[in-house]
């Protein structure tokens, strides 16, 4: 079975390095299927899930925070500030943040200050997706 190298990268650590036969991410356009010997690609993705199929079939999750993904015919680089393995997902922590930025919303004085906090909403939103998700097929 042919695989494709994928690198998922935080700002504070590598998250995941191996083989897969298999990689799905939300892209900036929509879902992204990438299968090793895809085209060559750049673009950002979307706060959600990135779905990595190993070659023994057991399938690694991890949540971004968006991001940039790079694709080579061969290798699959995933860099976000944010990237999280679904079993490290701490829903409790992400509604108290989720709680906190609206508060925030609620106070902001400004259009920077409501875009800043809406931004972050969105991001807390689909980390929770993407736990609940995690949960479902494990």
């Amino acid at each position: 079975m042919s695989t494709i190298q994928v690198d998922v990268v935080s700002a504070e650590a590598q998250v995941f390095s191996g083989q897969a036969t298999f990689v799905a991410l939300p892209g900036e356009s929509g879902e992204l299927g990438i299968m090793p010997g895809h085209t060559p690609l750049i673009t950002r993705i979307k706060p959600g899930s990135v779905r990595i199929k190993l070659e023994d079939g057991s399938e690694e999750f991890i949540f971004v925070a968006g991001g940039i993904l790079e694709v080579q015919p061969q290798h699959v680089t995933v860099l976000s500030d944010t990237a999280i393995r679904g079993k490290d997902l701490d829903e409790a922590r992400a509604e108290a943040a989720r709680k906190d930025v609206e508060e925030a919303i609620a106070s902001a004085k400004g259009d920077f200050d409501m875009a800043a906090a809406q931004a972050e909403l969105s991001v807390l939103a689909a980390q929770v997706a993407a736990l609940r998700r995690y949960r479902k097929q494990h």
